[in-house]
């Protein structure tokens, strides 16, 4: 399978209900993933991420290429990243076994489709350019939607790849292209001064003798209640300019001028290499091995044994396993799982469906900043909860194992801590289900109003599950608080926070 990625980056980043509308476009189209998306108020600038095989990367672009057509006039857009279309930039990233000419065959069809349907000029540039001096994004958009209006019909340097020389009266042009993974990677300046940041931008910028693979502009970042000074780049190839040397040199050129570095910030998504890149710089690690990341070895051994993906190598058996597999490993006669698993894994359940409501809604607001901190605090509640199926089973076995120990040597201190550390355990476990579900109660609660009623009976189902999460949670809490008790072992801690839960009953 010969996967692409895909970032289309759109003049749009104020208006939530155009911005949903375009991802749900691409999200359309069967065989793709959406991988992220980012919005810029300042930028007025959209960027959305998916994956899929040639043929669905191509037409989920194409589907949200067209709704940004039909919704975006750059006539009356202003924002402080340069643009010169409404989709203004689509870029085809090969992944794995897929080349950089297979991207470029895709880049290629995209555009002509794109010029013959929607009557959008495009421009080809990266891999896909026809001109050497069309490889380079800014030369290509030079002059924005304003300047490639007046000098598409008159100079021949501005003739487009594809379609009619004239802009489209609200759409403008688009660049699409084939190219490598690009981190997008911004500095924020201890100062408003946007004039030091385009200093620096200039200083740090490949083209103007700078770093290699490095495209960088100053911006001015207004927010709520105050103004900012922005260095952006375009790492084009991390492997040659890694993250933290651009960091680096950036701190250097403030140094010049008298200010500091604030924090960065990745927009997007970003290769994991490039991150243990800059993790090995500044912790000056020796001779370090990659292949000792924990999440790496544990990817390479499911692989090598054909165990599935790496996105449940956290997880334990019960949790991991089917459906069908934990109902039937409940129903036998043996204590675990039993009643905290199972309280868990309805917590979870309630958790995604919250999710899938939230995200499908999509109403005006769907992607309002509070909307979009309560999907991610659910999904990670919604992990958690996923964790806690086979802690649980693992805490009442911890039990019963130091049970026996203790039994065999009662005299024997250490074994009677280890008892009473276990009992201890076995409370708290099932007092973080119950303290999760109850939280993701309150999450969705918040919104509720905000959901459509079509979704009504998805709500009631989630609610219940969380509830009935809770209450089997607390209940389980509850016996063990009392088993430790028995032991003469403190237990305040455990008590006062199930009393902020209530009773089971």
């Amino acid at each position: 399978m010969k996967l692409f990625e895909c970032v289309p980056n759109f003049s749009d980043g104020q208006r939530p209900e155009v911005i949903r509308a375009i991802v749900a476009a691409a999200e359309s189209v069967e065989g793709i993933a959406i991988l992220d998306l980012e919005s810029d108020t300042s930028h007025n600038r959209s960027v959305l991420t998916f994956v899929g095989e040639a043929g669905p990367v191509a037409e989920a672009a194409f589907h949200a290429s067209r709704v940004a057509v039909e919704k975006i006039d750059l006539n009356h857009h202003k924002g402080e990243h340069p643009r010169m279309g409404a989709m203004d930039v689509v870029p085809f990233i090969p992944l794995g076994e897929a080349t950089m000419e297979d991207a470029v065959a895709i880049a290629r069809r995209f555009g002509a489709r794109v010029a013959k349907e929607l009557h959008v000029p495009v421009f080809y540039y990266g891999g896909a350019a026809t001109r050497p001096e069309r490889a380079d994004l800014p030369n290509v958009r030079e002059g924005q939607f304003e300047g490639i209006r007046e000098a598409i019909a008159t100079d021949p340097k501005r003739a487009p790849d594809e379609g009619e020389r004239a802009v489209h009266p609200t759409a403008g042009a688009m660049a699409v292209g084939a190219r490598p993974i690009l981190v997008a990677y911004n500095v924020y300046l201890t100062t408003p001064d946007v004039a030091t940041a385009k200093k620096i931008a200039k200083a740090i910028r490949g083209r103007d003798g700078g770093l290699a693979e490095v495209r960088a502009l100053g911006f001015e970042i207004k927010e709520k209640d105050r103004t900012r000074a922005q260095v952006s780049m375009n790492m084009t190839d991390v492997r040659r300019t890694p993250l933290h040397r651009a960091f680096e040199f950036i701190r250097t050129e403030a140094d010049r001028y008298g200010v500091g570095l604030e924090e960065s910030e990745i927009v997007g998504l970003v290769p994991e290499d490039a991150l243990l890149d800059a993790a090995d710089h500044y912790l000056k690690l020796n001779r370090f091995d990659r292949h000792l990341v924990l999440e790496r070895r544990v990817r390479e051994k499911l692989a090598a044994k054909g165990l599935g993906s790496s996105s449940t190598s956290s997880l334990g058996p019960l949790a991991s396993g089917s459906v069908e597999g934990f109902a039937k490993a409940l129903s036998t006669r043996t204590p675990t799982p039993g009643g905290g698993s199972a309280s868990a894994v309805a917590g979870a359940m309630g958790c995604g469906l919250a999710e899938m409501v939230l995200r499908y809604t999509a109403p005006a607001d769907a992607l309002a900043s509070d909307l979009k901190g309560v999907v991610g605090e659910i999904a990670t509640l919604r992990d958690a909860l996923l964790r806690g199926v086979d802690e649980d089973a693992r805490s009442y076995e911890a039990v019963r194992t130091a049970r026996s120990a203790k039994k065999a040597a009662p005299e024997d201190r250490s074994k009677v801590q280890s008892y009473l550390d276990a009992l201890h355990a076995s409370a708290v476990v099932p007092l973080e289900t119950a303290e999760a579900c109850a939280k993701a109660e309150q999450l969705l609660s918040s919104v509720r109003s905000r959901v459509k009623p079509i979704f009504l009976s998805d709500v009631v189902t989630a609610e219940e599950l969380l509830h009935a999460g809770k209450a089997g949670a607390v209940a389980n809490a509850e016996i063990n608080l009392a088993s430790l008790r028995e032991a003469g072992a403190p237990a305040e801690d455990i008590a006062q926070r199930l009393a902020k839960l209530g009773k089971s009953t």
